[in-house]
């Protein structure tokens, strides 16, 4: 039985399928972080419980619950309390500036934040409120009986924000029978998902993949500890809690492959994707664990994460790239010209999809969801398909091959960044006559973001433009080098030559200050390597390089393995230049071996 026909049947709503796993499963364990356990009679009664104290607060059918909460167990408790109101969930990155956290606030109209003491220490946006898990007594007292409110398969299950053009993110609705549709495809049925680390932002799209593909089959849920994880604490994960399955992004699974391949050998399937998968990297995981299944995926926010696949096994032969696959079930991938007729076989175009899991659209955004979002002229009245704005091609065995954009938004980290937004934020910074933003790949191979910018008058004070651009963009967002200009390039129509801009400079920010020991010369050397530049001083910062957290694991692991440090990613954030990081290590400055370092 597919996903949509599984939809069909008696219970097609999310809390509906979990009901019917509860009374297979009670006693299972269903979500676990570190001691804590809950078991699946456990998880039903407390999301209950949630589900009766926001029906209190005014939650409801097509009613958003905005959760702010560190990543735990209460953050599945809650978000299947939510949906168990009958309201749909809106999660916010706890990463987020506290102004892009105030404008998903402000433009979705939630009216109760849920959050945990944490968040709640570190600023909460305005709006809305707030009910505290963990500190609410009404909570505590709700009832654990189910509160039976009545759900259609068309309602919102959650909205989550991605990248926008507009210069503002830009909210996709997903409803009940989406995410059943993907629960319930068939890629799940080979037993390999029985226990799912949950390790993505719960506020990104693979957490649909973490939290209902599990729950929905009788597995389990192993929450990561909060915060960034860099390879060693994953390999222990993977190896301490059993995992089978999981979801790394292609830059994580990039630096995995690298640092640790063998970390994996006892996970059945790894999925990866999110940006261009490199095959060498499937190439060594595959060397070293023979048994695992790594399955490239490929699809959007605005399709229910998932709408190609591709399993790869070993033996594993490295091409020049890794196909996304073929459809999932019930979708329909349309390769078409700008005229949205069929490219020839083996020819590039535009890739629409449509079928299973196209989204409602952007909440509240009409105008954006008719851009994206169009009718369907191979499908039935009324059907729509997503436009990607991804170009592809069928290679000789019929899968599709990335090509590249058709248009200018970009990938960074696997995160959507649409480059207009960018600039939208920039343009707002005091004393700029003109910005441009464009992605750059260094030495490494590693893609960054560049903004050229044109003053009005003198120079530019670039640190404050940062901190202006930090105040409402992800970290990812941030270009990692402001090049000034007196203006920017044009072609002979007016319109902004992105081709004519100049190479930028990702070398030291700060005066060069060259090593002054062994040790010192061994952590400018991997420094600029994880950078992907050609030199690195003792007083230039990791992070105002174009450091950010996917490289700060790579470095660490790399610190790690050469000195033999006992080193964490929060000590990079502590201490980010070569000097202070030495200072913080301490010992014996000559000492490069093994067993300098902390003790």
């Amino acid at each position: 039985m597919n996903g949509l026909e599984y939809v069909m049947g008696s219970s097609s709503t999310i809390h509906g399928r979990f009901a019917e796993q509860v009374g297979r499963t009670p006693d299972a364990v269903a979500v676990s972080s570190g001691d804590v356990r809950l078991t699946y009679r456990e998880l039903d009664e407390r999301a209950n419980q949630m589900a009766h104290r926001l029906l209190g607060l005014g939650a409801g059918p097509e009613v958003p619950v905005a959760v702010l909460m560190e990543r735990s167990v209460d953050v599945v408790v809650a978000i299947l309390g939510i949906v168990k109101a009958g309201a749909f969930y809106l999660p916010v990155h706890d990463a987020y500036p506290l102004e892009r956290k105030q404008w998903i606030m402000d433009q979705s109209g939630a009216p109760v934040l849920l959050t945990d003491e944490v968040m709640r220490a570190r600023g909460l946006p305005q709006g809305g409120q707030v009910l505290i898990a963990g500190a609410d007594r009404e909570l505590a007292a709700s009832p654990v009986s189910d509160p039976g409110t009545a759900t259609d398969p068309d309602q919102l299950a959650y909205v989550i924000y991605t990248s926008g053009s507009t210069g503002h993110p830009k909210g996709v609705a997903v409803t009940h029978r989406d995410v059943l549709g993907l629960a319930f495809d068939q890629i799940w049925d080979t037993g390999r998902h029985e226990r799912v680390l949950m390790v993505a932002p719960y506020a990104f799209n693979v957490s649909t993949y973490e939290l209902w593909v599990p729950l929905l089959h009788g597995g389990q849920i192993v929450v990561a500890p909060p915060g960034d994880l860099d390879v060693g604490v994953l390999r222990r994960l993977i190896g301490e809690e059993r995992i089978t399955g999981v979801h790394l992004t292609a830059g994580l699974f990039r630096v995995v492959a690298d640092e640790a391949p063998e970390c994996l050998a006892g996970v059945r399937e790894v999925l990866t994707g999110g940006d261009v998968i490199a095959p060498t990297a499937v190439r060594r995981v595959l060397e070293a664990c023979p048994d695992t299944v790594v399955r490239a995926m490929y699809g959007a926010t605005e399709m229910t994460l998932f709408s190609t696949h591709s399993p790869l096994t070993a033996p594993y032969e490295a091409g020049s790239v890794v196909a996304i696959g073929g459809p999932m079930d019930d979708v329909r991938l349309h390769i078409l010209d700008d005229r949205l007729g069929p490219v020839p076989a083996g020819a590039v175009g535009e890739l629409y999809i449509s079928g299973r899991g196209v989204a409602r659209g952007y909440f509240g955004r009409p105008d954006l969801t008719a851009e994206r979002f169009v009718a369907d002229p191979f499908g039935g009245a009324g059907e729509r398909m997503y436009r990607t704005g991804d170009l592809m091609r069928r290679n000789d065995d019929g899968l599709l091959e990335f090509m590249g954009r058709a248009n200018d938004q970009v990938k960074i980290l696997g995160f959507r960044v649409e480059l207009a937004e960018v600039e939208a934020v920039l343009a707002r910074y005091p004393g700029l006559a003109h910005v441009a933003v464009v992605a750059r790949e260094t030495e490494a191979g590693e893609k960054r973001l560049v903004g050229y910018v044109v003053p009005e008058t003198g120079d530019l004070d670039t640190p404050a433009l940062r901190a202006h651009a930090m105040d409402s963009l992800p970290e990812y967002m941030v270009p990692t080098v402001f090049v000034t200009m007196d203006a920017l390039p044009l072609t002979p129509n007016g319109k902004l030559d992105r081709r004519a801009l100049p190479e930028p400079d990702f070398e030291a920010v700060a005066p060069y200050r060259a090593p002054r020991d062994a040790r010192q010369e061994v952590l400018c050397s991997i420094f600029a390597e994880v950078l992907g530049v050609p030199r690195v001083g003792i007083d230039d910062s990791f992070f105002e390089l174009g450091g950010q957290s996917l490289l700060a694991m790579r470095l660490v692991s790399r610190i790690r393995a050469v000195l033999g440090v006992d080193l964490s990613i929060g000590d990079l954030f502590d201490a980010p230049t070569v000097a202070d990081l030495d200072r913080q290590l301490g010992s014996d400055p000559k000492q490069v071996g093994p067993g300098s370092g902390r003790k």
